[in-house]
């Protein structure tokens, strides 16, 4: 199983980006080539609350755009989970549209904050993987 590989500055940005958006779930897209992050695109919740997300449409489609032009694929998309673990809800299972990229969870609890987890969901069977943070 391939790893999710994240350069420690741009993890640190995603736990910034989700830590900004708290008590409410961040959510976003990781961009890179051949399967290593290289940019992070946070997008607007448009559905704020501390239990679920929904990427702005019109936000995605102009990332997606741009990830074209610069030769990007998705390799991720990241969330928070604020009152949970780092683990797929039953609804992010269900939403799991894109098979291909992984899934990163940051969790925000005070029991667990900063507890980040990576998977795939394929057809609605969640396999964690292993996150690489490289210097």
């Amino acid at each position: 199983m391939p790893d999710l590989i994240i350069p420690r500055d741009l993890f640190n940005e995603v736990l910034e980006y989700c830590s900004s958006v708290f008590p409410h779930e961040a959510c976003g897209i990781l961009a890179g080539i051949e399967g290593r992050v290289a940019r992070v695109y946070p997008v607007k919740n448009i559905d704020p609350s501390p239990v679920s997300y929904f990427m702005d449409p019109s936000e995605q489609l102009q990332i997606q755009k741009r990830m074209r032009e610069r030769k990007e694929e998705m390799v991720a998309i990241f969330h928070s989970h604020p009152q949970s673990p780092a683990y797929p809800s039953a609804k992010d299972v269900h939403l799991a549209f894109y098979e291909d990229a992984f899934y990163m969870i940051v969790g925000l609890s005070e029991d667990i904050i900063g507890e980040t987890r990576a998977f795939t969901i394929v057809g609605g069977n969640v396999q964690e993987i292993t996150i690489s943070i490289v210097d």
